[in-house]
């Protein structure tokens, strides 16, 4: 990312990939989110290499009854799909009319219109929206400043009723990106029904502090569940915000498919695919669960909302779950559970798309500033146990029971060992997400505190330290090292943190004041007080201590010592 002056003061040029845009300084930019948008590039490249496929098949049926002789073996490959010689792969920046539809709900100043323009392959229409003028003029200036005419178009109008206005079965768009500032909650309603069967709604969410649980109450009002303060509250935020989206698509016969979904610094990013039939959408509530979290240990279990029971032939019905899963008291600890959601239980990523994203970015993309980020958390989610929600942090579970923590290796090889599987979370540090159950988890901190013991005044009576401890281990833990122990993401080094985009970049300190502003700041109230008490006749009070015979002032007393003038 560069920035330039430009003759208006007001204005700055600020390239980014392969676009050149104009910014007011009035409107928010932030260098960071640039790996937010160079992964929805790589991801709706995806989503046009299969439209375009999907085209050209079409044509070649059509072609194949129409003159009744096979297709051109040269246009397929081993498994029937078509593959495109140089001279009909689409670029980037051309027209085509069997290209996808884009919409960017709230541009600001159009950059990443712009970028779709310049980067993004096969390609129909883009539209660049904000229901600000003086922010759509600057994206008019930037539609030209980069010869997109062909290609962007921009809006000046409500989000929403745009995405309203094209929600006809002809009029929809393959892409809606919804990138706000806050909550996007307001817009799933009208996106849910203008993106086609098989598009991706993208959508991002900046407001974590209400997903992640420090106003459930607020999270219930935007996204229909309550969140809680947890370990794992940003895969919870994740969870809770697929949720939201599936039950807006539900009310229209729609449901959804994650492809993506991403917690990444201070925000969580989604792509999910749309698509429809009642049928499927009755299955959403074998997708959806609350949970029961333990405030002591940190313990968590899922309970399932419904479940899908087989009958005759093909056929299935849906009967409520059976519950609650837990005892009113942890059995672990004693301690009392919270109860949240409900959040989505179901797999949150496509491995099959994310592996063509990464052999895309890897390949074709290297251009992208942030692409070795992109691969680096790709492949830790592509990693993660698609079927077990949410995580345990091993430095919780040390804090817990009072003890030094073992190495990632150590703690992975005891549920390989076991015969559990085990992986890494892409949204926390030393995150272990597991199918083993609680209990197992628990005595391998037993078994390791054995051989690392605890100081006694930790272990005071009554805490949960000392109930986890005093339970008999029920499982044999092995500590040897496991072949698989190290994940590929880890043994390759990738990265998966965001890098400074600048120097000393990050929340600045509170300015302080030079010493020179603090003496004369002293100077200037010193014995303010005693002034302000000097401006009262005191004197016409009695002292108190005086009566009581504990004043030591004397005739230097503000106060008066004269009793029997005010007994009289």
């Amino acid at each position: 990312m560069e920035t330039e002056a430009v003759e208006d003061q007001n204005l700055k040029s600020i390239k980014e990939g392969k676009a050149d845009a104009l910014h007011p300084k009035s409107v928010f930019y932030n260098p960071v989110q640039e790996f937010n948008r160079d992964l929805t590039i790589a991801v709706i490249t995806e989503l046009a290499k299969d439209k375009l496929r999907e085209s050209e098949i079409v044509k070649i049926e059509t072609d194949e009854n129409k003159d009744g002789c096979e297709p051109d073996k040269s246009t397929t490959d081993s498994n029937g799909d078509v593959q495109m010689d140089e001279d009909t792969r689409p670029v980037p920046g051309v027209k085509y009319e069997n290209g996808i539809r884009i919409l960017e709900g709230l541009a600001a100043s159009g950059l990443r219109s712009m970028r779709f323009g310049l980067e993004l392959a096969g390609v129909k229409e883009i539209i660049t929206n904000d229901f600000d003028k003086p922010a759509v003029e600057i994206i008019e200036k930037n539609i030209e400043r980069n010869n997109l005419q062909n290609l962007v178009k921009a809006s000046y109008g409500d989000a929403s009723m745009i995405m309203y206005q094209n929600k006809g079965q002809t009029d929809r768009f393959d892409v809606i990106d919804v990138d706000p500032y806050g909550s996007p909650s307001q817009f799933f309603d009208s996106a849910v029904q203008a993106v086609k069967d098989d598009g991706i709604l993208c959508v991002t969410c900046t407001d974590m502090a209400v997903l992640c649980g420090n106003s459930g109450e607020t999270c219930n009002s935007k996204y229909g569940a309550m969140s809680i303060k947890t370990k794992y509250c940003h895969e919870m935020a994740l969870r809770i915000l697929l949720q939201c989206i599936e039950s807006h698509a539900n009310r229209y016969s729609r449901y959804i498919e994650p492809v993506i979904s991403l917690s990444v610094d201070f925000y969580i990013r989604v792509f999910v695919k749309l698509h429809t039939g009642q049928k499927k959408v009755k299955e959403s509530i074998t997708k959806l669960s609350m949970i029961y979290h333990c405030v002591g240990c940190g313990a968590f279990t899922l309970q399932k909302l419904g479940l899908k029971v087989p009958t005759k032939g093909d056929n299935y019905r849906f009967t409520p779950a059976y519950g609650p899963p837990v005892q009113p008291n942890c059995e672990h600890c004693g301690s009392r559970h919270m109860l949240g959601g409900p959040i989505w239980s179901d797999p949150i990523h496509n491995t099959q798309f994310i592996q063509q994203v990464i052999d895309n970015v890897s390949k074709n993309m290297t251009y992208l500033k942030t692409s070795g980020r992109i691969i680096g958390m790709l492949t830790v989610a592509k990693e993660e146990l698609q079927d077990v929600p949410l995580f345990y942090v091993l430095d919780d579970l040390c804090n817990i029971v009072h003890c030094a923590p073992p190495s990632m290796k150590m703690f992975r090889s005891t549920f390989l060992n076991a015969g559990y599987r085990v992986s890494l979370s892409h949204a926390a540090k030393n995150s272990y997400k597991t199918d083993a159950p609680i209990r197992f988890i628990w005595d391998v901190m037993r078994t390791w505190v054995k051989d690392h013991p605890v100081k006694s005044n930790r272990l005071t009576p009554g805490s949960v330290a000392k109930i986890i401890l005093d339970k008999p281990t029920t499982h044999d833990v092995s500590f040897t090292l496991h072949p698989d122990a190290n994940p590929e993401s880890r043994d390759q080094g990738l990265i998966r943190w965001q890098p400074n985009p600048e120097p000393e970049w990050g929340p600045k300190p509170r300015p302080k004041k030079s010493c020179d502003d603090e003496t004369d700041r002293r100077e200037k109230f010193q014995g303010k007080r005693k002034q302000k008490q000097s401006s009262v006749d005191h004197k016409q009070y009695p002292c108190k201590r005086y009566k009581a015979g504990e004043c030591e002032y004397g005739d230097e007393c503000i106060y008066n010592h004269n009793i029997e003038k005010f007994q009289k």
